[in-house]
């Protein structure tokens, strides 16, 4: 079997702005912020080519499930 990526995670500090930039600025197609319902589990999925997922965490949310301490964002 050859190893594949199908899921690319990213932690962003605001899930709306990156919604709208990956979807509005970039074209991506999504549903949209799904999980709101509960708590800590909103989250944006985008359908990439060759089945490949991008998906938008908020860092807070991210970091608590990883059980890591939320760290200062990169400047870069």
């Amino acid at each position: 079997m050859k190893p594949r990526i199908k899921i690319i995670t990213l932690a962003v500090v605001d899930l709306q702005k990156s919604l709208a930039f990956y979807r509005d600025g970039m074209g991506l197609h999504t549903e949209g912020i799904i999980g709101t319902e509960f708590e800590d589990g909103a989250v944006v999925f985008f359908e990439m080519n060759d089945d490949l997922i991008l998906a938008l965490w908020p860092r807070r949310s991210l970091a608590k499930d990883a059980k890591v301490p939320v760290t200062p964002s990169s400047p870069s």
